[in-house]
């Protein structure tokens, strides 16, 4: 009785302590979410009315792109199996390719959709923002992976 006690315990032990990383994490991406987003806000000067439009379309389209981009990362994680055929390798690869061209086909329609609430110099903006965040998250996130393993 005494072990299952324990054993009870231990589990609720850890079931909290992955609830809390989950929560972490979550708030993690909360946080990267609102950086993007004020920095978008801030280099494109979008208006009151051009945000609402915007944010709109900007957001069901930075959804498919990281779908997209998930299933790039899924099929090239595969490919990295040492036990993979080479059947299977190269069926991933034309499946990458085909992914790759679907996020293509995805920019060109969302460009047109961006055209009517923003100018074209917005768009490049935007594209140009999307680069510099990307570059400042890994910036920083390598400080961090630096700094977590100097301790």
């Amino acid at each position: 009785m005494r072990k299952l006690s324990i054993l009870v315990i231990l589990i609720t032990f850890a079931s909290i302590s992955n609830i809390k990383a989950q929560d972490e994490q979550l708030r993690g991406k909360e946080k990267i979410k609102a950086a993007k987003v004020g920095l978008i806000t801030n280099r494109l000067s979008l208006t009151e009315e051009q945000a609402k439009g915007f944010w709109a379309i900007y957001d069901e389209f930075d959804r498919k792109r990281s779908d997209i981009r998930k299933n790039i990362r899924q099929m090239t994680a595969e490919s990295r199996n040492i036990t993979t055929t080479d059947d299977k390798i190269l069926a991933d690869l034309k499946e990458v390719l085909s992914l790759k061209q679907k996020e293509v086909d995805l920019e060109k329609e969302y460009l047109s959709k961006f055209l009517k609430v923003i100018n074209i110099r917005q768009i490049s903006e935007l594209y140009k923002t999307e680069q510099l965040f990307n570059q400042m998250l890994v910036k920083k996130l390598n400080k961090a992976s630096d700094k977590f393993y100097k301790e």
